[in-house]
């Protein structure tokens, strides 16, 4: 004969929706922390595969602050290999670095982690020597950084006539490399002269290119390109990689067309774009990234 089946009695207990513990003295203690407050330990009480100790920060929060989007975002870039530490690849999320002594590429290009460091593209006036004081008492740049917290410092000059994009930073190694010769910063101006007779001479053009005897050595422009001209006057573009004082309108002077206006657009990946005379502007990230990548950091 088959028993007839038990009823479970139903338990009086009832489990409270939070557990609060009480210290010695019966104070409430503070709620365990929730997984998003453990975060910066890897979502878990357990270390993530290559968590690197305590120190430091998460490489994702790095590059979420870097600007390089959400955190998930910054994952992404990570497992598919396009983030570098010191020269090697990261494709482990939960790697930590010091931003004060660690190097960290994105698509090759350099992030700067240092938040003293300052870098910002300047349109230099004509007519403004490229000091930051003139004991003459011509006009000079300190008048367009005042509104900067840092003290900063000129990447190369400008000629007091020539107007245009010009740098300055903070930051000694990066304007030691921008300057130096070993490294062939390309730099664009547009170049404005007189024409003797209506039609362009084109053999200008090839001249730059070819390369133009100076007092000092050769001068070769890497590129050189008409921009208009109406009869009068013309607009030529031309890049090169040399820094040598006023060797552009040396240039023209030497094949017989003085300029009668010279502005520098472009320094590196750097462009003046829409900077009105006498303004300036931080750096964006990709720029500054780009830039310092151009010249091995």
């Amino acid at each position: 004969m088959t028993q007839p089946k038990r009823r479970r009695r139903s338990s009086d207990f009832t489990a409270p929706k939070q557990i609060r513990l009480r210290d010695s003295d019966g104070a409430d203690r503070p709620a365990p922390a929730k997984d998003e407050d453990l975060e910066d330990f890897g979502g878990s009480w357990g270390p993530e595969v290559g968590d690197q100790g305590p120190t430091g920060e998460r490489l994702q929060k790095v590059l979420a602050r870097a600007g390089f989007g959400s955190r998930r975002a910054c994952e992404a870039l990570i497992a598919t290999g396009r983030v570098a530490v010191d020269g090697e690849t990261v494709t482990t999320q939960g790697v930590r670095v010091d931003p004060e002594t660690q190097v960290v590429h994105v698509d090759g290009r350099r992030l700067q982690l240092d938040d003293t460091k300052l870098t910002i593209a300047l349109h230099k006036p004509p007519k403004v020597m490229s000091t930051m004081d003139d004991p003459e008492g011509r006009r000079s740049l300190s008048e367009f950084v005042e509104e900067y917290p840092v003290r900063l410092y000129h990447v190369g000059r400008l000629d007091y006539e020539t107007e245009g994009l010009l740098l300055l930073t903070n930051d000694g190694e990066l304007a030691h490399r921008l300057m130096h010769p070993s490294f062939e910063v390309s730099k664009t101006y547009v170049c404005r002269f007189d024409l003797d007779a209506p039609e362009f001479p084109r053999g200008i053009l090839k001249q730059l290119r070819d390369g133009i005897d100076l007092e000092d050595g050769s001068a070769t422009a890497d590129r050189a390109a008409l921009l208009a001209h109406n009869g009068r006057e013309a607009l030529v573009e031309i890049t090169i990689h040399e820094g040598r004082n006023r060797i552009v309108r040396r240039m023209f002077e030497a094949l017989g067309h003085p300029l009668t206006g010279l502005v520098r657009t472009r320094i590196g990946p750097v462009l003046l774009n829409d900077l009105k005379s006498g303004q300036s502007r931080e750096l964006t990230g990709k720029e500054l990234g780009t830039l310092m990548a151009s010249v091995g950091l």
